[in-house]
């Protein structure tokens, strides 16, 4: 089997299962989707029971060390289901929801947050497609190997987006010199920037601006500092 027709077998499952999404009753499809406050302060306190018991030991599964530090520290619900809270959240991914509930800060505060898998998705589509096409698909450069991407040369006739967790904006998609897709928060980093004007140093990842006021965090994306105008910024890598 060649790797075109892996390709194509892999988009068909992932039509299947997202059509399986979409034909859920409206009430069970919204609690799926849903980042509810109540559901992480349970995973929280079961969290927090864990590792009292289990010596400073957390749930998590083990990923490699290079991983994104948003979606390092999985949970796993096997380890905490049923002894420290009675069920899997029903927005969890493990329940069919689209969040993984991941830690962050755990060596001094281990917090509960969610990462919004449908993004994560969409990445994995176009990763799929560069795959089959077999070029990089650079357009201009939008920060130090950073760049627009060239959804034409992809197929798509208009550029693709995702829905910001955090506003009602639709956030670009870019294309990073490693050949990866990542999203791009520039939109709600300046919202915050512009309105809350917290104090940033330049150099900093911005990130935590986003990461500390919201339940969701901004996985599958690179790091942000602020230029000599305040303005969010890539990383120099």
């Amino acid at each position: 089997m060649n790797k075109r027709i892996i390709a194509l077998s892999v988009m068909l499952c992932i039509s299947l299962v997202l059509s399986g999404c979409l034909s859920r009753p409206p009430d069970e499809k919204q609690a799926s989707e849903t980042p509810y406050p109540d559901q992480v302060e349970t995973i929280q306190k079961a969290i927090d029971r864990y590792q009292e018991q289990s010596g400073g030991l957390l749930p998590i599964k083990t990923r490699d060390m290079e991983t994104d530090q948003y979606i390092k520290y999985p949970i796993e619900f096997s380890k905490i289901v049923p002894d420290f809270t009675e069920k899997i959240p029903s927005n969890a991914f493990e329940n069919g929801g689209i969040f993984q509930y991941v830690l962050t800060d755990v060596e001094e505060n281990p917090t509960v947050k969610l990462v919004d898998l449908r993004i994560a998705e969409k990445l994995r589509d176009l990763n799929l497609r560069k795959f089959i096409n077999g070029d990089l698909p650079f357009l201009d450069p939008v920060g130090e190997y950073v760049y627009e991407v060239d959804f034409k040369k992809m197929g798509f006739q208009e550029p693709l987006t995702v829905e910001s967790p955090y506003s009602n904006a639709h956030l670009p998609i870019v294309v990073a010199g490693d050949g990866n897709f990542y999203v791009d928060y520039s939109i709600d980093l300046n919202k915050i920037l512009m309105e809350q004007k917290p104090e940033v140093k330049q150099g900093d990842d911005i990130r935590y601006l986003l990461a500390d006021n919201s339940l969701v965090l901004p996985a599958y994306s690179l790091p942000y500092t602020v230029n000599e105008d305040n303005e969010p910024v890539f990383m120099k890598r």
